[in-house]
């Protein structure tokens, strides 16, 4: 799906990106944190998938805050009350006509989308919150939040690594491995707000922000998703607004992922809450071909080079391997730290690639080994399953250094092709049926 277009509206002097993902028969009001912006979001290939899993249940209306992405800075001393930001949700409901919504508010936007549906309940279906509090900073009566002692210190901590891969890396725990998905993190926090104008308003929403009094007055159906393993929310803040909620559903995420999509049922937890029925995963099925690629002797080479050597080089390879897709054509399926799941619409553009891919590799300095095989595949969303992905998975570990091996249903498909093959024999593969005879790529 392509990104829609981004509108703006007023909202006193200052102007509110937003856009409209499909249509249906209710609108879901998703509004980005600190951090996020409406253009941007969509270069994360998971958080797009999020956002068209919400699309399917109906209008989905996604918008920047003031002060960060697409929608107007504010000044560094005058960030606005959390009851003024309030106002940006008013503001996007009314310009697209807009009487009735299911509001979803994450991270920082939480208080913020508890104040609107305790103001106005007749405008707020349900509300769903996403790794957020009713209070940060701890309090007398409230010991769960951020210690006063430690508060400059994380604020000075936030403000310098902000926009950074450091930051990106820290807060997404899962996507360590994903270069282009930690790069991507990185560059859309600077997109969003400077490191100045992200650390005043983090101060003003740990310092300030308190809806705890308003818990109480929320009267629609109330779901709360809080991943378990985040060290900057922990869970007992999604905890103790569940607790305070008449009526709320709490829900545990494994993980601490704190970008979309958060967790791996997030979008069908949503789903259920909001139409009183799971739907199952999407799964279809594809004839492809299977490219599993990984470094040699990574282990040991990283051992060897230290961490910030190593991280060059796989910043590198990762590079090489991704023009190669460019140039030749496939579609990145999964990146595992150090290699590649990538799928082709054909063998032949598989095996160009994969053998491009270790030439390409050796350039840099280090070899690659690659394992193909075409079969029947599992869709999931933007993943791949299947015994067709283990038996690529397997035929790769197979695969000696700077060596392309394929399976006999490869090099059967490329017959006539001119492309050369020598027979590396019969094997067995863990888990899998039968034996396969295996063919290696000539050079």
């Amino acid at each position: 799906m392509e990104p829609p277009d981004t509108r703006y509206v007023s909202v006193g002097d200052a102007d509110v990106a937003y856009q409209i993902i499909g249509e249906g028969p209710r609108d879901i009001l998703f509004c980005n944190a600190l951090g996020g912006h409406v253009d941007l979001l969509w270069q994360l290939q998971p958080a797009a998938t999020f956002l068209n899993n919400l699309s399917a249940l109906g209008r989905v209306l996604h918008m920047d805050r003031r002060g960060c992405g697409a929608s107007d800075a504010i000044p560094l001393g005058a960030v606005p009350t959390w009851e003024a930001l309030a106002e940006d949700m008013t503001a996007v409901l009314d310009a697209v006509g807009s009487s009735l919504t299911d509001v979803v508010g994450v991270h920082e936007v939480g208080p913020i989308a508890v104040l609107f549906a305790a103001m106005h309940p007749e405008r707020v279906r349900s509300l769903i919150l996403i790794n957020t509090a009713a209070r940060y900073l701890e309090a007398d009566d409230y010991s769960i939040g951020v210690a006063p002692a430690d508060f400059d210190a994380l604020i000075e901590l936030f403000a310098a690594t902000w926009g950074s891969e450091v930051n990106a890396e820290v807060t997404n725990p899962s996507r360590v491995h994903d270069r282009e998905f930690i790069r991507a993190v990185a560059r859309m926090g600077r997109a969003s707000a400077t490191p100045q104008s992200a650390a005043a308003q983090f101060r003003y929403f740990l310092s300030s922000m308190d809806v705890r009094p308003f818990l109480p007055l929320v009267q629609c159906p109330t779901l709360v998703l809080h991943a378990s393993e985040t060290p900057f929310v922990p869970l007992a803040l999604g905890r103790y607004i569940a607790d305070h909620t008449p009526g709320a559903t709490l829900i545990t995420m494994p993980g601490g992922d704190l970008a979309p999509p958060y967790g791996p049922d997030a979008a069908l937890d949503i789903a259920e809450f909001l139409t009183g029925e799971r739907p199952s995963s999407p799964v279809d099925r594809v004839l492809t071909t299977i490219l599993f690629t990984d470094i040699v002797g990574s282990t040991e080479t990283a051992a060897k080079l230290g961490d910030a050597r190593w991280r060059a080089i796989l910043d590198a390879h990762d590079r090489v391997v991704r023009e190669q897709l460019h140039r030749i054509g496939g579609r990145e399926v999964k990146h595992t730290g150090d290699g590649f799941l990538i799928s082709f619409d054909g063998p032949a553009r598989g095996i160009r690639c994969a053998t491009a891919i270790s030439e390409a590799a050796k350039s840099i300095g280090i070899e690659v080994r690659a394992g193909l095989h075409t079969g029947e595949c599992e869709v999931r969303g933007d993943d791949l399953g299947g015994l067709a992905v283990h038996i690529a998975a397997r035929v790769n570990a197979l695969a000696a250094p700077g060596e392309v091996l394929v399976t006999s249903t490869v090099k059967d498909l490329v017959i006539g092709s001119g492309m050369e093959f020598t027979e590396r024999g019969e094997h067995t593969l863990k888990g899998v049926p039968e034996s396969w005879v295996l063919f290696s790529v000539a050079g």
